[in-house]
């Protein structure tokens, strides 16, 4: 008799959801999302509804504070008109070559330093003494040396990129499982096989944390340095709209670069969770 009655549950369970209609079932669907969606989203919705209704409404003055659609119809504007796509490949090359020679420099610097104790102890007090100066204190004494063409810009921007690379990649090395190490050495693995197999791919996912920063940091410096002796580029189109009071084109610039943030960011963890996938938790 209970076999018989475990044998007709799962049918009369499948019944019920067979007859399930498609609206409740689209219902569902459109819960699921909610519930996933709103508790991540939702403060950011709030805000920018906030704004689109205090600014229509006249509770914040439009000319400085314009409602979103006024700044996203000049977004689009000269997007399709061709103005910001200059400025966008510009902007785009400089921080992608300053950002490029900070991970070619920063991240075989720091596996080293990472495994040599007495070169991290040489290094690290003129590493951090120079961490703590700002990049933007220096950029005077690089127009110096490098005139107040594209290598100062490019400079100071590596110079801001390369410490967040350099010391995540040294932190990632020295927090390997000394146990790791050990029982590879036990297996007669050799440095370089303990190097590769073990140190590096421990170190990866500190390393991504360094170059997501870094990422954030470049965008960062980028504006400061085209404020100062450009004409191309997203932050020169910040400050030329601002002198000209365009104020929907200054909020048009700085939403494109946070959009260009964003998409730096979400690049590289996709490549992280691609590489990484031995470290992504099981569901």
């Amino acid at each position: 008799m209970a076999y018989e009655i475990n044998q007709t549950l799962p049918r009369s369970f499948g019944r019920l959801k067979s007859s399930e209609s498609p609206i409740s079932a689209l219902g569902s669907h459109v819960r699921r999302v909610l519930a996933s969606f709103l508790p991540r989203y939702g403060l950011l919705l709030a805000f920018l509804a906030l704004w689109q209704v205090s600014s229509t409404e006249g509770w914040v003055n439009p000319a400085i504070f314009p409602p979103l659609n006024v700044i996203l119809s000049a977004l689009w504007t000269n997007l399709a008109n061709g103005a910001l796509l200059d400025d966008i490949a510009i902007s785009l090359q400089r921080a992608g070559t300053a950002f490029a020679f900070a991970v070619v420099i920063g991240i075989p610097l720091g596996l080293f330093m990472g495994q040599v104790r007495a070169v991290e102890q040489a290094l690290d007090p003129i590493l951090q003494l120079f961490r703590q100066t700002s990049a933007l204190a220096l950029y005077p004494i690089f127009i110096l040396l490098l005139g107040l063409g594209e290598t100062s810009k490019i400079f100071v921007i590596f110079w801001a990129t390369l410490f967040p690379v350099l010391l995540a990649t040294i932190g990632g090395v020295k927090e390997v499982d000394q146990k790791l190490i050990e029982m590879a050495r036990t297996y007669g693995a050799g440095s370089l096989t303990i190097f590769r197999r073990v140190i590096l791919p421990a170190s990866v996912p500190a390393i991504f944390v360094g170059l997501r920063l870094s990422a954030t940091t470049a965008l960062l410096l980028l504006i400061a340095a085209e404020m100062i002796g450009a004409n191309k580029g997203i932050g020169f189109q910040v400050m030329n709209a601002q002198y000209n009071f365009q104020i929907p084109l200054m909020f048009a610039a700085i939403l494109l670069l946070a959009f260009l943030g964003l998409a730096a960011n979400a690049l590289l963890v996709l490549l992280q969770r691609r590489l990484c996938r031995w470290s992504q938790p099981s569901r």
